[in-house]
């Protein structure tokens, strides 16, 4: 009822409930599989006739948007082709191209080019090396000095932590597919937010897992929704992003913390956190304490990264575990590698003692490119929606139709490269939504939203990509406002 809201329109109510509906399910807020009430509970608690429910039901199996047995509740599914853009293919890692066309702007990856002083930090982890070069080589734990760090950054942020509690990793995805290896087998359930990040959504199918979605709403978590997840899908593992949560930049407040870890220790779900974007708070002084400070079982892993405030050609990230948890992992990691480069972790371990350096010009950088991009889109694409997050590094912008996927396609022709929403949820949701990464320069920005302009000019040109007014959010393609809040 709450997703719902004021549904009633000027034309036939069964309609209107039905277009509501649809537009829940493509926008991920009824996640493929969600269990709907019967027809009879749902018009008891509109309220509503029956008969109006059963015609909305009906609609809803004809656009192939409600799947119905005998005997059995009816389920929300998404047919191929929900959005303009014809089937949906499925998901798909989100994988960075590492030889750009020229002249193609790439928003596909949300990542930043290497900080002032990266050359210099290398440097002094180069003449750091000797010191190891007696050894083997191999750091199955990390490096000594790194893991030290970055138990220090996890004391001082109000968790106590000791070097036994760290990992050092390949990166945070490498530290969440370690997690997911070592204690999800194939068809336990892992709990996502919806939307999530592409990768881990690819991560849990190889597993294979399946992944139980949890809906995102425009204000965050729905802690009431997620605490129902958790007792009632019994997910083996949970996986969340408290910090300008990728993509929508929202950052989970200190109460849901609280009401987070107590549903995962009543429920005894191990619960990954991916900390990778926490250092580029924007608009926020401090952030709450990490989700794990707020454990009392032992059930909660960090995941993070040096990828986005740092440079992703470093490879390097970290988990931070209960040490009882930490020989377990460290077994399971021994199959695949026994270590993260030395040299890499020499360096990361040199930048986060320049880090109040680095972080402030990363931040202000990262501010003027976030205006840059919002500016550019109030000028050439106002209609479209979307939240100015409070750190991270992008925005999630809401379209008038679902025509993701298509618009990705054509801005890939007019030179800009994309993620369609889809990719960003299960089984075709967001069709709605785009995610924009902030991270190129601002003239490049600039340019990127102009070529995107043209493209979604010339998608809503044809019969077959023109904006649904069905699905739309109420604001007319035609009001120049830009849609900012």
């Amino acid at each position: 009822m709450r997703l719902l809201g004021s549904w009633r329109g000027a034309g036939p109510s069964y309609r209107a409930l039905a277009e509501r509906i649809r537009a829940l399910v493509l926008d991920g807020r009824l996640p493929p599989g969600t269990r709907m009430p019967s027809e009879r509970e749902l018009a008891r608690a509109l309220p509503a006739s029956r008969t109006t429910v059963a015609a909305a039901y009906a609609l809803l199996r004809e656009w192939g948007f409600l799947a119905s047995r005998r005997g059995a509740a009816s389920r929300v599914v998404i047919p191929p082709g929900a959005g303009t853009g014809g089937p949906y293919p499925g998901g798909g890692a989100i994988v960075p191209v590492s030889d750009p066309d020229g002249g193609v702007l790439d928003m596909c990856a949300a990542a930043l080019p290497a900080p002032p002083g990266l050359a210099e930090a290398v440097d002094a982890a180069t003449r750091a090396l000797p010191a190891y070069l007696g050894g083997h080589g191999y750091t199955p734990l990390g490096a000594p000095g790194l893991r030290e760090l970055l138990a220090q950054r996890y004391s001082a942020r109000g968790l106590p932590t000791t070097p036994d509690q760290i990992l050092v990793t390949g990166g945070a995805l490498q530290a969440f597919g370690l997690i997911l290896r070592t204690f999800v087998s194939p068809g336990d359930r892992v709990l996502v937010e919806h939307p999530t990040y592409p990768n881990v959504l690819e991560a849990v199918r190889q597993v294979p897992a399946r992944a139980v979605p949890v809906p995102f709403g425009p204000d965050g978590w729905d802690i009431a929704m997620l605490e129902a997840t958790f007792r009632q899908a019994a997910p083996r593992l949970a996986y969340l992003v408290p910090e300008f949560h990728n993509p929508t930049g929202s950052l989970m407040p200190e109460a849901t913390r609280e009401r987070v870890a107590a549903v995962a220790a009543r429920t005894r779900t191990l619960t990954v956190a991916d900390e990778t974007l926490v250092d580029l708070s924007l608009d926020v002084d401090q952030t709450p304490p990490p989700l794990a400070a707020y454990d009392r079982s032992d059930r909660i892993l960090l995941i993070g990264s040096a990828s986005k405030c740092f440079w992703g050609g470093l490879g390097v990230g970290w988990l931070r575990a209960p040490a009882s948890l930490v020989p377990t992992l460290l077994r399971v990691r021994a199959v695949t590698d026994l270590g993260t480069s030395l040299l890499s972790q020499l360096t990361v371990a040199e930048l986060l003692a320049r880090e109040a350096a680095i972080l402030a010009e990363r931040r202000a950088l990262v501010r003027a490119r976030r205006a840059s991009l919002a500016a550019a889109l109030a000028q050439h694409l106002p209609q479209w929606r979307f939240t100015m997050p409070a750190g991270g590094l992008s925005l999630w912008c809401e379209l008038e139709a679902p025509v993701s996927s298509t618009l990705v396609a054509l801005a890939r022709q007019h030179g800009v490269r994309l993620v369609e929403g889809p990719r960003f949820g299960l089984d075709g949701a967001f069709e709605r939504f785009i995610r924009l990464p902030y991270t190129l320069a601002e003239a490049d920005l600039t340019r990127a939203v102009e070529r995107l302009a043209m493209s979604y000019t010339a998608l809503a040109s044809t019969t077959a990509g023109a904006p649904d007014t069905t699905v739309t959010t109420g604001r007319a393609t035609s009001d120049p406002t830009p849609v900012v809040t």
